[in-house]
């Protein structure tokens, strides 16, 4: 199986790459982390890479880091789960996140991702829950905010949520989303922020 590639980077396009290494070309399908990571083409690059054999094929998908990997393994390791699906996850959320989203069984954020319904979220959540505990928490559980009105104003929205009876965990990140999705977060009140989180939390 083929772990990593080393070589010159020949192509970058949105969805794949290719290197150039020991005079073959090699074409990997990549996460969007991983194809923003890389410099132009004709520079040297480090692809950690996942092989996919099928009876018709031999399918290379490349990562940023092997963080970013050993999560596509337990992606494709959840019944209904392909490769591509597991790419396509990757690419719209980083690992922290994701596995964020994982433990708090944060199902309003996951269905956000392209190709993931509700039942799939849900066996994301049972079937993954315990396996993500080694991957660190998000460095910032809120955007960054200049003003510690904001932050209090953030946190003042999770209380309300943990009264209403939601786990500390799923308030916050359905607060950390809100925030992120608002154009202007100066503009955000307590109530729209309640409403807001609410919504991701039904």
């Amino acid at each position: 199986m083929i772990a990593c590639i080393r070589g010159e980077l020949f192509l970058k396009s949105p969805e794949r790459l290719i290197v150039m290494a020991g005079g073959v070309g090699y074409e990997v399908f990549a996460t969007a982390g991983c194809l923003n990571s890389l410099p132009e083409t004709g520079h040297q690059v480090l692809i950690h890479v996942y092989t996919h054999v099928r009876e018709d094929a031999l399918l290379l998908y490349g990562f940023a880091d092997e963080e970013e990997k050993a999560v596509f393994h337990l992606l494709i390791s959840v019944a209904g789960i392909g490769p591509r699906l597991a790419l396509t996850i990757l690419s719209g959320i980083s690992p922290a996140e994701l596995a964020a989203a994982i433990r708090n069984e944060s199902v309003g954020r996951l269905v956000q991702l392209p190709g993931v319904g509700k039942k799939t979220a849900e066996r994301l959540c049972l079937e993954l829950k315990d396996k993500v505990q080694w991957v660190p928490e998000p460095r910032q559980p809120f955007p960054a905010a200049g003003e510690e009105q904001r932050d209090a104003l953030y946190l003042d929205t999770v209380s309300a949520l943990v009264n209403l009876g939601y786990h500390q965990n799923n308030a916050a990140e359905a607060v950390r989303q809100v925030a992120a999705a608002t154009a202007a977060p100066a503009d955000l009140t307590l109530t729209k922020l309640i409403t807001k989180a609410l919504r991701l939390l039904a």
